[in-house]
């Protein structure tokens, strides 16, 4: 097969499951990601209020970004019944975000987090932390040795889940090069997509993952429409 075409695509399913540093984890074609053994489902890069934080700056964007976004975490946690749920920083667009909510989404989130542990990484748009919102939030949290925070730290490597990046790969099929967000793990580390529904992402080959994964052993899981697709690095369009 040619490089960069869709084969060999090692999964296509709406799930992969992979082992991350030893732990059994699953990819979501949401872009969430669960681990079964611990019960413990983690999203990133929510970017809530994102659409409320523009229009405070005098710009205009259709505001249904948070609800869309809750609605789908909603989804997610429907299907996996997390006893824990991470999400990994910048999870409101800016700093006054979770203090500005309108009440209705706060209830959400109340729901979302009936009985369960809710972690908050603090990212850059929001290093704050959140304001009147149920669990705890601080920098770094580890969990069955492995580490979540929002930016991926070249000094720690082995066993780290962080978000920030919003990775996303390029792949031809049919002739026509098609980008998707993805999750990118070499099976040490992992960087996960955005999960916020108007958020962008950044290419893997971007000089921003330089020295971050094991490129011989790193996959992109590629968020398609109706399935993942697994490709390889050395699959990928430059």
């Amino acid at each position: 097969m040619m490089a960069g075409r869709l084969a060999p695509i090692e999964t296509v399913e709406t799930t992969t499951e992979i082992a991350l540093s030893g732990v059994a984890a699953v990819c979501d074609l949401t872009g969430a990601m669960y681990l079964p053994d611990h019960r413990t489902l983690i999203v990133s890069d929510l970017h809530l209020e994102k659409g409320a934080a523009f229009a405070r700056r005098g710009q205009l964007l259709p505001p249904y970004d948070t609800l869309a976004t809750l609605r789908l975490l909603e989804s997610v946690v429907t299907r996996y019944q997390p006893a824990t749920i991470i999400s990994l920083g910048d999870n409101f667009h800016d700093r006054v975000g979770s203090a500005l909510m309108p009440t209705l989404f706060r209830e959400m989130i109340f729901g979302l987090a009936g009985g369960r542990d809710l972690v908050w990484i603090n990212g850059n748009h929001d290093p704050d932390g959140t304001t009147a919102l149920p669990g705890q939030s601080m920098d770094v949290f580890s969990l069955a040795g492995l580490t979540f925070r929002h930016e991926p730290s070249l000094a720690h490597g082995k066993g780290e889940v962080a978000g920030h990046l919003h990775p996303s790969a390029t792949v031809r099929r049919r002739e026509k090069s098609v980008r998707r967000p993805c999750f990118a793990s070499d099976g040490l580390r992992m960087i996960m997509p955005s999960f916020g529904v108007t958020t962008g992402g950044l290419d893997l080959r971007h000089k921003a993952f330089t020295g971050i994964f094991v490129r011989a052993d790193l996959i992109a899981h590629l968020l398609g429409r109706d399935r993942i697709y697994s490709v390889r690095y050395g699959n990928l369009l430059g």
